[in-house]
């Protein structure tokens, strides 16, 4: 190869690009499409702190428009210009009513300028007004007249909330609200949780008894701060014991136990938990939707695993392969299945590679899987390329009369009736 001069600089001149003739086809153009003027516009306004509806004005768009418009262009408000005694008296007039957003577009301001003038004129956002003596006059004979204090709220017009915490920055207690725990209703309540009675009738004693009416809510916590976290109170006796063990051997349904003891599922559950008869039951396997699993099913399933196919194994023990599968994993079984290639099968898959048979041909001859005789020719160097396929499947018989005497042939000879195979 011959070296080049330093100072040439071009081997062969570029052929000259012909003259365009006529006029330019004009870009496609949208209606709604933004002009250079106007985007200049946006930004000189803008820069200029004009308002959003000014720049909305000027350009006759859409809001919305105009505000993504300026996002895409990514303007920042950085205002300079002073406040204006009307825009002081319209921030007052505005701030807290509406977001700030919203108040800092209508203004041509950014929103921490707003939030910087709101705390230099001293305005707070989402703040209520102050209690008037009108409404301190009209809560107060509210709760002396034992109105629900949702009305009182309602006629006042305040949130209920704020009316409550009001109501007891004044330290008023409303009449329908019961008064503190008192050592004799407590004793009582004590006596009566420790009888096996439940926390309604419970209540329902104590307000007949003269006490305040408890709700259901409040009357559990605050029997548990006084020291009661026995549930019910109650021992289980002996009897209760022996009908529970019978249940679970028996397999008998729990729910009589509930209604005729008085338990709760969670006190019978702690019960047989303390027993030990976990696993006794009749439904061990909790909500299982298929069979319960016998211990002649697991036998059947440790004997017959691994010696014949799955779909079989299903079949005939009535169950899921998914159920098979799961119980054997459980148990620690290992599979271990597989079909021995026999002879008469590795002499058809010599002769299929000798005599050009397509390797699906020979996997739907033999019955079995294509992944499984791929990997096995794979696994004993016979290379089956890419063959075409006859258009009559082969069967066993007429792939073993390919070769009677036995000997194979190195090249593959062509075959009659086949078609190419598919092109990945």
């Amino acid at each position: 190869m011959t070296d080049l001069a330093p100072d040439i600089v071009e081997l062969v001149a570029c052929p000259k690009l012909p003259e365009p003739c006529g006029r330019l086809r004009e870009m496609p153009f949208r209606h709604d499409a933004w002009t250079p003027d106007e985007i200049a516009t946006v930004e000189r306004m803008f820069c200029d702190d004009a308002a959003i509806d000014d720049i909305v004005a000027a350009l006759g768009r859409g809001r919305a428009g105009v505000r993504d418009k300026i996002a895409k262009l990514g303007l920042r408000r950085n205002s300079s210009r002073p406040w204006s005694t009307d825009e002081d008296a319209w921030l007052t007039r505005e701030y807290g009513l509406r977001p700030t957003a919203d108040l800092a577009g209508d203004l041509g301001r950014a929103c921490t300028s707003v939030y910087a003038r709101a705390g230099v004129l001293g305005l707070t956002e989402g703040n209520p007004p102050k209690w008037s003596d009108w409404e301190d006059a009209q809560l107060r004979a509210g709760y002396a007249q034992a109105i629900p204090i949702a009305q009182i709220a309602t006629l006042i017009g305040r949130p209920l909330s704020g009316t409550a915490t009001r109501a007891n920055a004044l330290g008023l207690r409303h009449p329908n609200k019961p008064a503190d725990w008192t050592e004799a209703e407590a004793t009582r309540a004590l006596t009566l949780a420790g009888e096996g009675l439940r926390y309604i009738a419970i209540i329902d004693i104590l307000a007949t008894e003269g006490f305040p009416r408890r709700t259901k809510a409040g009357f559990g916590p605050h029997l548990r701060k006084l020291g009661y976290g026995r549930g019910w109170g109650r021992n289980w006796t002996p009897d209760e014991d022996t009908l529970l063990i019978r249940a679970y051997a028996d397999g008998a349904s729990l729910t009589p136990l509930t209604t005729r003891l008085g338990r709760t599922k969670c006190s019978i559950r702690w019960r047989a938990d303390y027993l030990g008869l976990r696993g006794t039951h009749a439904n061990r396997d909790g909500f299982r939707g298929g069979p319960v699993w016998s211990d002649n099913d697991l036998e059947r399933l440790r004997d017959l695993y691994g010696t014949m196919p799955m779909d079989a194994l299903a079949t005939k023990m009535g169950r899921t392969k998914a159920s098979l599968f799961t119980r054997a994993n459980i148990l620690g079984l290992v599979h271990g299945y597989h079909r021995k290639w026999t002879e008469e099968e590795i002499r058809v898959l010599r002769i299929a590679h000798d005599f050009g048979v397509a390797l699906p041909d020979v996997a739907a001859a033999i019955g079995r899987k294509y992944p499984a005789v791929h990997k096995y020719a794979e696994k004993h160097e016979l290379r089956f390329s890419r063959r075409p396929r006859r258009a009559a499947p082969w069967t066993l018989a007429e792939i073993i009369a390919l070769d009677p005497s036995g000997t194979g042939v190195t090249d593959h000879v062509a075959i009659p009736g086949t078609i190419d195979e598919e092109k990945p």
